[in-house]
């Protein structure tokens, strides 16, 4: 938790119509989603297109008609439903209650797909602590040095533990809110804006934004800024989280996960920021999921709606995978 004084940042198939002895509907194929669902439309054809009947069949109380088959083109592709889409419908089934924000982004790490829901930047709270820390690092590796023996003891603590003295340490350690952004310049986070002198808690950021900096840490070493050691080193104090801190995004894989969560009650109204950012795996895949909100009336209810998020996200993924 962080526990400065808060400043607000703006707050914040179809039905055929009938046709008559004149016209007949043959069904026509579009396409076919993710899920398997197969779309039809009915088409009106004049009689003369499509029927043949004899003089004297027309006479008859029944009428017969022979309808073409019509197949759809073979070279046709049905346009993919994009991951933004997907996302944006399964947050569709998370209960966000009146006047909270929710934010979503998500990274299946073996397709490479990805989502983003919602672009509105948040508080951190206490996940800007994964961000000091990589910073931090980052201007160890140009200066060709290990962190000190007093920088791995506040970094411990800090990321475990969710030490708020730790992280003011190391927060003036990297030059406060302009070391934070020369490091995330190079790390890839355009969106997020450090806080004012000691109130970095009340950095500002998006939900893509922490996916990038996960990314950083978890994704490709070939694409990141960090070195191995480094990377090596924020993933293990994330996969060590302290008892009772480990909830957030590991709902949605409980049993391989790395994180750092962040929550802030607001001086001003009460209301809860909750966030949560991490690596988690789900039948035999690892996905990186950051969840941002604001506006939770509690503490509890605000990580409720955040695992949520989470286990809808990664299983928004999984099934345009499969």
């Amino acid at each position: 938790m962080f526990p400065h004084r808060a400043r607000r940042h703006g707050d914040r198939p179809s039905r055929a119509r009938p046709l008559g002895h004149v016209a007949i509907a043959s069904l026509v194929l579009l396409g076919a989603t993710a899920s398997g669902a197969v779309y039809v439309t009915a088409r009106a054809h004049d009689a003369g297109e499509l029927v043949s009947s004899s003089a004297s069949s027309r006479t008859t109380a029944t009428k017969e008609a022979t309808v073409e088959p019509v197949t759809a083109p073979t070279s046709a592709e049905p346009t993919p439903v994009s991951g933004d889409a997907l996302l944006a419908e399964a947050m569709g089934s998370v209960a966000v209650e009146a006047g909270a924000r929710l934010s979503v982004a998500v990274l299946d790490t073996e397709s490479g797909r990805s989502a983003v829901y919602g672009d509105a930047a948040f508080d951190t709270a206490s996940i800007v602590k994964a961000d000091i820390l990589a910073s931090l690092l980052l201007q160890a590796q140009d200066a060709g040095r290990e962190l000190t023996a007093q920088e791995r003891t506040y970094a411990s603590a800090m990321i475990r533990d969710s030490d708020n003295a730790s992280a003011t340490a190391l927060w003036k350690a990297i030059g406060r809110a302009r070391g934070l952004a020369a490091a995330n310049a190079r790390l890839g986070l355009d969106g997020t804006e450090g806080g004012d002198g000691e109130l970095w808690g009340l950095t500002q950021t998006t939900a893509a934004d922490q996916l990038t900096l996960l990314g950083q840490v978890f994704g490709d070493a070939a694409d990141s800024e960090l070195d191995e050691g480094s990377r090596s080193y924020v993933q293990g104090l994330m996969g060590d989280i302290a008892e009772g801190q480990d909830w957030g995004v590991s709902a949605a894989g409980p049993t391989g996960f790395a994180l750092k969560n962040g929550w802030l009650p607001r001086t001003a109204t009460g209301l809860w920021d909750i966030n949560s950012v991490g690596r988690v795996e789900a039948d035999g895949r690892a996905y990186l999921v950051a969840v941002l909100s604001d506006g939770n009336s509690t503490k509890a209810g605000g990580i409720s709606m955040v695992e949520a998020a989470a286990k809808a996200a990664v299983n928004a993924l999984a099934e345009a995978g499969s």
